[in-house]
């Protein structure tokens, strides 16, 4: 079986980072999806409900905006809870794996602060992260490969 969702959109609002009781971070956001095919009177753009975890969220959280350009790869998940009615609830969205920036920099929103390392879930190393920082100046000729 194959569930694999792929879209590029612009985030409807800020994201928020927000924590479950267990600790964990997540982010949900809405992206806005432009259609391909417009109809009079129809919305020009779907909006596809997201979710995202961890490491992820608080990138999100630290570097995007609304109406950030975003391309996300994930899959559709659905769940469902009981409201304080007493009704049964189901939510459909994409549970986002990956996410990339798809504008330059100077459209991002700058640092709070500075990203802090942590450490990996293997080999003890540290490792922060490296989105933000700028290709060092190597020409061709000048790898050592």
């Amino acid at each position: 079986m194959i569930n694999r969702i792929v879209l590029t959109g612009r985030l409807t609002k800020d994201p928020e980072p927000r924590t479950t009781k267990t600790g964990k971070t997540y982010v949900s956001f809405a992206l806005a999806v432009d259609r391909s095919r417009k109809v009079e009177g129809q919305p020009e753009a779907d909006f596809i409900n997201c979710v995202t975890w961890n490491r992820q969220a608080e990138a999100m959280a630290q570097y995007l905006h609304r109406g950030s350009l975003i391309g996300v790869d994930g899959h559709l998940q659905t769940r469902s809870y009981e409201n304080q009615q007493g009704q049964r609830v189901y939510i459909t969205e994409v549970l986002v794996e990956s996410f990339t920036f798809l504008e330059p920099r100077a459209n991002a929103k700058p640092h709070q602060t500075p990203p802090k390392p942590s450490p990996s879930t293997s080999d003890g190393y540290y490792r922060t992260d490296t989105s933000d920082v700028d290709t060092i100046g190597i020409e061709g000729d000048d790898l050592p490969f």
